[in-house]
């Protein structure tokens, strides 16, 4: 026979229940808030970024005339990139792969809303466009625009102690994902000067030694930026090794990692057709220099 607990032990099991499916229920509106919260900075993020792009004559040109498979790459590219990206600056703190995935696709959906929503405000998107032309434009637009949206969490997010605690804790990152970051603020500085007619003049104008002397110029701001300053988010030269130790194993893949951005860029957007060797150096250069201070400044904002 089954003897009934007494009524007081089953009020205090009751509102204990009570207190714990109360408690569940706060923590889930409370990841609901965070998640919306973090989907305004996103927009907040893609159009702070993004809009440089959004507001420039080359790159709504692009759409006409750029090739649909560079831009199909370019977007295919993007994902994976957006994927590393939101592992580590998401819209909110992430658990799991399926997490980051979404954060990702959501900053893609984001970018895609904001671009197009922008373009259409400025009267780039009317009536005698065509659907491709159309579509071109939103993506392109949509590419650094998502990059900005996850950026959004980092750079727009009010800080709590918390925050500050795990931000420190996460300053130590492994080799290739110092170099990834690099990667990502190049190609977003690149990004917005690529597409534009003056990237050509310049490497049309500029001398052999002028030349040179930029690329020890993006060398020294790069090393000085991350190592010799001491900016927040820098790195500090070892006591035990010498200067040009981090300038080897950082400095240097970092500019490799830049020039081969802005080469990427440029072709993806059909500045290297026609155009010599000598022109084709210099303008990777010259493209060089911001991708440089971009990968530079990454690891400091990122």
């Amino acid at each position: 026979m089954r003897l009934r607990e007494p009524a007081s032990i089953q009020k205090v099991i009751g509102l204990f229940r009570g207190d714990k499916m109360a408690e569940s229920a706060t923590q889930d509106s409370s990841k609901e808030r965070e998640f919306l919260v973090g989907l305004a900075r996103g927009v907040g993020g893609a159009l702070l970024f993004a809009l440089p792009m959004l507001m420039t004559m080359e790159l709504w040109f692009l759409g006409f005339y750029m090739s649909r498979e560079k831009l199909l790459l370019l977007c295919v590219l993007n994902i994976p990139l957006l994927v590393v990206l939101a592992k580590r600056v998401g819209f909110e703190k992430t658990s799991s792969w399926i997490e980051v995935i979404r954060d990702a696709v959501t900053a893609y959906g984001l970018a895609i809303i904001v671009s197009a929503a922008i373009l259409a405000l400025f009267g780039l998107i009317n009536d005698q466009a065509t659907t491709s032309t159309t579509v071109a434009k939103i993506a392109l637009q949509a590419v650094p625009a998502s990059i900005g949206a996850l950026l959004g969490r980092s750079q727009l997010g009010m800080h709590s102690e918390d925050d500050d605690e795990g931000d420190d804790a996460e300053t130590e990152t492994s080799y290739f994902v110092e170099l990834f970051m690099m990667m990502v603020g190049a190609l977003f500085l690149a990004l917005n000067v690529a597409p534009t007619e003056e990237m050509i003049l310049i490497a049309y104008k500029i001398t052999p030694y002028q030349t040179l002397l930029t690329v020890l110029l993006s060398l020294t701001l790069m090393h000085g930026f991350v190592y010799a300053l001491h900016f927040k988010g820098g790195h500090g030269h070892a006591e035990d090794s010498a200067w040009w130790h981090t300038f080897i194993r950082f400095t240097m893949p970092g500019y490799v990692i830049a020039l081969g951005i802005s080469l990427y860029c440029l072709w993806s957007f059909e500045r290297l057709t026609g155009t010599s060797l000598s022109q084709i150096v210099g303008a990777v250069v010259i493209l060089g220099f911001p991708a440089a201070i971009g990968a530079a400044s990454a690891r400091l904002v990122l």
